[in-house]
């Protein structure tokens, strides 16, 4: 399901509340206000449209619903993509919840807030679609995150418990694997979202408020939509009816391909939901299949849109791009030179228009890759080759472990680890309550020796871990985050 959230006001003066705090029982909703706070909706908000089924056959119809005066039925079209399109069940246990930054003691009570202690068990619907017939399945991340149990049903009645192969939390796109599941499941493909035109016909299917697979349709409303959300927002907007629900049901155009997974709506609105693009869930499909991370490639600058004005004061005649307003030193942009007033007009061939395409643009490229980056420096366009590097997890972002990673290390520990840069395993995630937790352990912290034993990497500190006997107190030396000082922390295994 999913909650409507307050408006960008409200949600600015409680900027350290959770989300989850908003809603509980609603799945993970997404902490954003409408796009334009200032414009005609000024306290409209969007919310995740919490869960839809979604999915297709492997047939693809070719369907034109428009004929000569006439109006043309979409159930051929239905009929050939329905059986892809699948329900997603969650249920998360109660978890402990930590107190919330920032405020003083007492506080959350006193405003309602969720405080220290035990937060309810979660249960959600949401909705998915089938892309091989092997039984792979995608889904929105906030459909399924924290969930201890997922499971899928399709439309014929079968249903199958569904494995977690891979999260995109910065896309809200999630990837999952049906156990047990036959090799002929009726799937889907992924459509081209570049090609559908503002106007076009599309159509969604999804469980709204837990009403099995229903249908709705309507055009598409804009493309490109910044709503907010996240530092990639490249959203379709529909008037097809999305619902809480819909939250990753599939957006159809009229061949049978999905364009588009349906994700969030606008609170209070009639006719507004946004899709997440399907070449932009194409272009994280392998990293998800492969390690069930995303890790994106970095330029460690900060830029902002070129308008105008600031063509004027730069004296240029550029219209579009991307102006550096700060090199972080030591960056793979310091690195190839890039510098401060620098209009960046395109990355790997592909044309930068604002500060927004320059950071979905290099998102989307593989760390470590060297790319060609185009500038107009002082009036002259130059070429400068950038090694990127891989984009850090920002602040209040989650930071996840691939698959094949050491993280997480024993459950019972409440520690998630990775390989550190320079060596030793560096910490990603603590659970509140946990006995990472009461050992002071916090994320960015590196671990570099257990007990006796150096550290080079996560799978050495995880062997340490799980190897150490119940009721044994480890002594780590850790360094902190941003420091090359160490200090001592004690681990007790429970």
């Amino acid at each position: 399901m999913a909650c409507s959230l307050p408006s960008r006001r409200f949600l600015g003066a409680l900027a350290l509340l959770p989300a989850a705090t908003l809603g509980v029982g609603c799945g993970k909703a997404l902490g954003i206000s409408d796009a334009h706070a200032a414009s005609s909706v000024p306290e409209s908000t969007v919310a995740a449209a919490a869960s839809t089924p979604s999915g297709m056959p492997v047939q693809q119809a070719r369907f034109n619903p428009v004929t000569s005066g006439a109006v043309t039925s979409l159930a051929p079209l239905v009929d050939s993509v329905k059986g892809a399109v699948v329900y997603v069940e969650v249920k998360a246990r109660p978890r402990r919840v930590a107190a919330i930054q920032g405020l003083p003691p007492g506080w959350a009570e006193r405003f309602g807030m969720m405080p220290q202690g035990e937060a309810p068990a979660r249960q959600g619907l949401g909705s998915g679609f089938i892309i091989d017939p092997a039984g792979t399945v995608l889904t929105n991340n906030h459909v399924v995150d924290d969930a201890d149990t997922v499971r899928v049903k399709l439309g014929d009645g079968r249903s199958f418990d569904a494995e977690v192969l891979g999260r995109d939390p910065l896309t809200d796109v999630a990837l999952l694997k049906l156990k047990g599941a036959p090799s002929d499941l009726p799937s889907v493909k992924l459509g081209d979202s570049d090609a559908v035109r503002v106007g076009d016909p599309v159509m969604a299917i999804g469980n709204p408020f837990g009403l099995d697979f229903s249908v709705s349709a309507g055009i598409l409303s804009a493309r490109a939509r910044d709503i907010h959300a996240g530092p990639y927002d490249d959203f379709l907007q529909t008037d097809a009816a999305i619902n809480p629900g819909n939250s990753g049901g599939p957006l159809f155009n009229m061949q049978g391909e999905v364009v588009g997974m349906n994700t969030a709506i606008i609170g209070g609105a009639s006719g507004i939901g946004f899709a997440v693009p399907s070449n932009l869930v194409r272009a994280l499909l392998s990293q998800l299949q492969e390690t069930g991370v995303v890790r994106r490639g970095w330029l460690g600058l900060a830029a902002q849109d070129l308008t105008p004005e600031l063509a004027r004061a730069l004296k240029t005649n550029t219209a579009k791009g991307a102006v550096v307003a700060g090199v972080n030193p030591g960056s793979p942009a310091a690195r190839a030179g890039l510098k401060e007033e620098d209009i960046i007009t395109s990355v790997a061939g592909r044309a930068v228009e604002s500060a927004g395409s320059l950071t979905r643009s290099v998102a989307l490229l593989k760390p470590d890759s060297k790319v060609k980056v185009e500038v107009v420096r002082a009036g002259k366009p130059q070429t400068l080759e950038v090694t990127l590097g891989t984009r850090p997890a920002q602040r209040g972002e989650e930071e996840l472990a691939p698959r094949n990673s050491a993280a997480p290390v024993a459950r019972k520990l409440g520690i998630s680890l990775r390989d550190a840069e320079g060596g030793g395993a560096q910490v990603m995630a603590v659970e509140p309550g946990s006995p990472a937790e009461r050992a002071g352990l916090v994320p960015g912290m590196v671990v570099v020796q257990v007990d006796d034993a150096k550290v080079s990497s996560a799978s050495e500190a995880a062997n340490a871990f799980t190897s150490a006997k119940s009721g044994a107190a480890l002594l780590l030396r850790v360094r902190a985050p941003d420091s090359d000082a160490t200090v001592l922390r004690a681990l007790e295994v429970p």
